[in-house]
């Protein structure tokens, strides 16, 4: 009797002195990975627990299968009761002070994960051949994290990221609205970091808008972060994509279904 598989599916768990834990992680390989000569892509991703409801056994399957898509392995990394606190920007916690371990967590990233990753698996050098990706707060940490430590990263994927995240309550009538830590962030970093972006939002991830200008904050938040990575010299289209999704709610249906598309984007051939 002969076996064939679609993926090789492991769990395991790495303790992190920045964090003072131990962090669970999945890890998903093409089905020819033990015997590949070859390192292959990463693609890292927070909220790993929510794997199943991403459906991400599926689109990790059928990627393995497409032709037209480099291989790659997926590292879906676990938050747990911490997560308020270790996703956020690594600059500044927010008004409330969540995200004030971001900075722990992103130094979890580059100075633990990564290297033993690049110890325990066949994996490339990090740079252009890394991607990583977050939902909602979680792609907010996404982005902070490739966006300061660009060297590592080639591409993020930021779906219904909380671009929201302000050093200041949100005060009516505030036009500029320049509290929000990402806007600020970007206009201050002192090179164009060398990634390319791939943003998602839904239509109807909720009905807040506020500053009453006909469009839901979470599309306004993305939009403004595209602007301001345009003034800083980025594409769009080009560098930039964005995935605007009709009747797309903040969830993790939508999210899953916008994941094919995104890991085509990320790691189509030339």
């Amino acid at each position: 009797m002969q076996f064939t598989s679609d993926y090789v599916s492991l769990k395991g768990s790495v303790f992190s002195f920045n964090l003072e834990r131990s962090v669970a992680f999945r890890l998903v390989a093409p089905p020819n990975y033990r015997e590949s000569p070859t390192p292959f892509s990463v693609l890292l991703m927070n909220d790993g627990q929510d794997y199943v409801g991403l459906n991400l056994e599926k689109t990790l399957s059928d990627a393995y299968k497409d032709k037209e898509t480099n291989p790659f392995i997926f590292v879906g990394i676990e938050a747990d009761h911490n997560r308020l606190y270790e996703y956020g920007t690594s600059i500044s916690a927010d008004f409330k002070g969540r995200g004030n371990k971001a900075l722990q967590y992103s130094k979890f990233i580059i100075e633990e994960l990564i290297p033993f990753l690049g110890k325990e698996f066949k994996v490339s050098p990090p740079v252009q051949n890394w991607v990583y990706c977050g939902f909602s707060l979680g792609g907010l940490s996404a982005f902070d994290i490739a966006f300061n430590n660009s060297k590592f990263f080639g591409k993020v994927g930021v779906f219904s990221g909380s671009f929201w995240w302000r050093r200041k309550a949100y005060q009516k009538h505030d036009m500029e609205d320049r509290s929000r830590i990402t806007l600020d962030m970007i206009k201050n970093s002192k090179h164009r970091a060398p990634l390319q972006y791939f943003f998602q939002c839904g239509t109807e991830e909720e009905t807040d808008d506020r500053n009453n200008n006909g469009v839901i904050d979470v599309i306004d938040d993305t939009l403004d972060v595209i602007n301001e990575l345009q003034l800083k010299g980025y594409s769009y289209p080009g560098d930039i994509c964005y995935k605007e999704i009709e009747g797309g709610k903040h969830d993790l249906s939508t999210w899953g279904s916008a994941l094919p598309q995104f890991i085509k984007w990320a790691f189509q051939k030339d």
